[in-house]
């Protein structure tokens, strides 16, 4: 993955996590109302590491650093830690409260890695 199809991704990712907060803020309200903060937590963090895709790819070609597994660490947190809270606000998927933290640690790690690849640098 190039620097800028992880810029796109971000991009992409951003335009998604806009569109799903207002679809949620809307038209799920009366049906998610009682998982509201689960679902706003999802969104937050979803739109939070879409612009950090955005950061990533721009920082992968300036200082020309290989940061695609940051890109993939976020993208495995956005799918697993915003979309299992998605699912459990929408669906009442309480059994997928397993596969959150997973994407947490996906984001940890992403980060982790971007401060070692740029630690590198010097």
């Amino acid at each position: 993955m190039s620097d800028r199809a992880i810029i796109y991704f971000g991009i992409i990712f951003s335009f998604i996590s806009i569109s799903i907060g207002a679809f949620g803020a809307h038209a799920l309200a009366p049906i998610i109302f009682d998982k509201m903060d689960v679902f706003d937590t999802g969104n937050d963090y979803h739109a939070l590491h879409s612009l950090a895709l955005i950061l990533v790819g721009s920082l992968g070609k300036q200082f020309k650093v290989d940061l695609r597994y940051v890109a993939l660490f976020f993208v495995a947190g956005i799918l697993l830690f915003s979309g299992s809270l998605y699912a459990i606000a929408i669906f009442k998927l309480s059994y997928l409260g397993i596969v959150t933290p997973i994407g947490g640690v996906c984001f940890l790690s992403g980060w982790v890695l971007l401060l070692v690849k740029l630690y590198k640098l010097k």
